[in-house]
This record gives structure tokens, sequence and C-alpha cells, in this order.
């Protein structure tokens, strides 16, 4: 029900935000196509793959014509070519592995791309919202959006590990879109005191969280560890807080100075940061300049978003002023429930990169390449930081402890005590 709010401010709503009632933060129907001047980068982002493992990627670049991105028109259109470029730019980064990577972008490849990126607010670097919002599509337009009936528009090597990657992200994304669309609820009924309103939009958010878990689950599943650490990631890496491009790119015709861009990360999804900033999740010291910094990887209106539920009045006060039992309840278990969402993406990096880090480098001491010489050939410069340049597991520990710091003063430890399922 639409809440009714005291005085002449007007409702919060996510209309002005770009966010879908039925897809949260995806692209709704993002285009497969870019007008024919465009073919030659469309040509080349296909074949990514194919073109690192022959090592003529880079070669194929340089070859490629200059075209202006004047005649990109609408928004859509902007996303592809962003998207197109950016999977073009990471495999020519990393076409070589860590030992033989490159110090500047081709003019032919940088100008149009900086000049993209400028016109969308995004930086020049593949990020999540290119990888997962703006690159799906559906097999059968009538289907289910489920993993059988979702497909990628580009991708990078590592096979079908690469599509089960983006696509268990993009359907934690979709468990999230009841949880986007209840903020508003909780925020208008904040405004006009109605407890009701905001106890049962943050049950309906708990659901969400947990079916975000039981979503992310399916990673198991769909990517393969040794694929995932030995191949994929490093063409997720960027050039900041990254040993292996120390000075960052020189995008050549934009400036004469390297620039550093963070690889992609977990962190550039605008839902938690959402999700954190309506329970008061305070992030401090060096993880919150991180995940603060990521909030320049999103779309311009989806970290507008964030900002703007943050000035709103305090839900925490809120609910410690009612004293209502299901009220209390309620926003406890949507903490606990993001808890547990966040415990269970710590197995997550650990099954994915923690493990196979540790199986490489047993397999270098011993001078092994044979069984597992997919994980023993991974970045060793990688081994214990994020695609984004995070010091992962210390990271996303200390993330997890100031969520439970959200929990209300007076049953903190109970919650606490609350088995994450």
């Amino acid at each position: 029900m639409a809440a009714v709010v005291t005085g002449s401010k007007a409702p919060f709503s996510l209309d002005l935000y770009h966010v879908s009632e039925e897809l949260g933060f995806l692209l709704p129907q993002p285009l497969e196509e870019l007008p024919p001047y465009y073919q030659p980068w469309m040509d080349i982002a296909l074949r990514v793959p194919e073109l690192v493992r022959s090592h003529g990627l880079r070669s194929c670049i340089h070859k490629m014509p200059l075209l202006s991105s004047q005649f990109l028109e609408r928004h859509r259109e902007l996303r592809l070519a962003h998207l197109a470029l950016s999977v073009m730019t990471m495999g020519y980064a990393w076409q070589e592995g860590e030992n033989d990577t490159v110090e500047t972008l081709p003019r032919n490849l940088a100008v149009p791309y900086w000049e993209v990126s400028q016109r969308l607010g995004l930086p020049p670097i593949l990020t999540h919202a290119d990888a997962v919002l703006a690159n799906w599509k559906k097999r059968d337009p009538e289907g289910p959006f489920d993993m059988e009936n979702l497909e990628l528009l580009v991708t990078l090597p590592g096979g079908d590990s690469v599509r089960g990657f983006f696509m268990v992200t993009l359907l934690v994304e979709l468990a999230a879109v009841p949880a986007l669309r209840s903020i508003p609820i909780v925020i208008n009924g904040v405004r006009c005191g109605d407890a009701e309103a905001v106890a049962k939009a943050l049950e309906d958010i708990s659901q969400s969280i947990q079916d975000m878990t039981d979503a992310l689950k399916l990673m198991q599943v769909y990517v393969e560890p040794s694929v995932f650490y030995g191949i994929m990631r490093i063409y997720l890496s960027g050039w900041k807080d990254n040993p292996s491009m120390p000075k960052g790119v020189v995008y050549e015709g934009v400036q004469t100075e390297p620039m550093e861009y963070s690889g992609g990360s977990a962190a550039q999804s605008s839902l938690l940061h959402c999700f954190d900033e309506l329970l008061g999740v305070k992030h401090e010291a060096k993880s919150g300049a991180f995940l603060t910094r990521m909030r320049n990887y999103m779309p311009p209106a989806h970290k507008q978003l964030i900002h703007d539920i943050s000035l709103q009045p305090s839900l925490k006060s809120f609910v410690h002023q009612r004293a209502s039992e299901r009220l209390s309840q309620a926003f406890q278990l949507c903490v606990t429930k993001l808890l547990a969402f966040r415990s269970y993406h710590i197995n997550v990096v650990s099954r994915f990169i923690t493990v196979p880090a540790a199986r490489a480098r047993q397999l270098r001491s011993q001078g092994q390449a044979s069984e597992g010489e997919m994980i023993s050939r991974a970045p060793t410069a990688l081994e214990e930081r994020g695609t984004g340049g995070s010091g992962i597991m210390t990271f996303l520990k200390t993330v997890r402890d100031q969520t439970r710091d959200a929990y209300l003063p007076e049953t903190g430890k109970d919650s606490q005590s609350q088995k994450l399922t």
C-alpha cells in the first residue's frame, strides 16, 4: 500500500533512480547489436575468448578503426558499447597473463572507451554494471529467469564457468528485487509513523535477502573453482592496487599519465550498499573507504539512490523508539539475514580463491604443473587479493563483523547468538 506522508514532502520512490519494479538494478532488455557503423567493435568483442586463446586479440585491436561515439544515441546503445569495449580492454590487458602486461591502451580503443564512459558516468574498465547488469538475454523471451533460459551477450575466457559466474550473480540481483521494492515502504512508513507498514516491509526484505543467499549457493553448481581461479579471475582484475600493473595504464589519446581503476567486485553491486544505509550498518576506516570508492563504479542513478537512502530519518532509531515487538523482531531478522549472506559469501570466496590459492602455492613449491596445471598458472600477484584490489578475506570478515554491530542494543546479544541459516 502507498504510504501517506505528512507535510509537503513527496513520498520516497524508486522512479528517479533507474530501478525497475520487475528487474531491480538490471538493465531491462539489453540490446544485442549496435548500429552497423560499430560492427568492427562487435566483431571483436564477440570473439574475445578465441582471440585470447590464439594470442591474436591485441593484433586485431591494433587493426581496428578509430570510431567516434557520436552515433550512439540511446542509453542501451551506450551500455552495450561500454560492455563490448570493456571485454576487449580486459582481454587486451591480460592476453598474455601477468608476465606480459601492457602499459598503454591503443588510441582506437582508449578514446571511444573514454567517451562512452564519460557519457554513462562509468569508469573505463569492466564493472559489475557491464558484466552482470547489462550482459544478459533470454533464450526464450517468454520463458523464466533461470539458468537454463539465460545467456550472456559477450563473454571472457573460462567457458561455461564464466556464464555460470555472471548468471548466478544476476540471479542474486533478481532475488533482491522484492527487497528493493520494499525500501520506499520502509522509508515512507518511518516518515509517517506507520510501524505496521515498516514491520511488514522489513519482513519482506528479510525473505528477499534469504533468497539472495539461496541464489548465491548456485555458484558451486555452475562455476568450477579451478577455472575461476586459474583462468577467469585475471580478466576481472584491474590496474589499481595490482602489483602486476603497479603504475596503472595509459589511455592513449585521453591523457599522457597512467590511470588506475579497480577490477570488477561484488562491492560494485548497489544491493548491499542500499541495505547497509537502510539498516544503519556503519563501515569504518579502510573497509568503509573501499566500499565508498566502489560506488564510483556504479551507474550514477544507482549511486544516487544509495546516497539518498542515507539521508532519510534513521530506521534504527524509529524501531528503538516504537518499542514494538513485531517491529523490533523484523529489524533484527533483517540484520541476521544480511549477516548470513555475508558469511556465506565468505565461504564462496574461500572455495573459489583461498583454497585454490593454497593449492597453487603447494604445486609451485613442489615443482608440479600437471595435475593442478590450471590453478598453478594463475597470477601469483592476486593470491591474497580480490579482483577489486582488496585484501579479500580480511576485508570481508571486517565488513561482516561491522554488520553485526547494527543489531538493536538491548537484544543484540540474543540476536548475535542466532544460528545464521
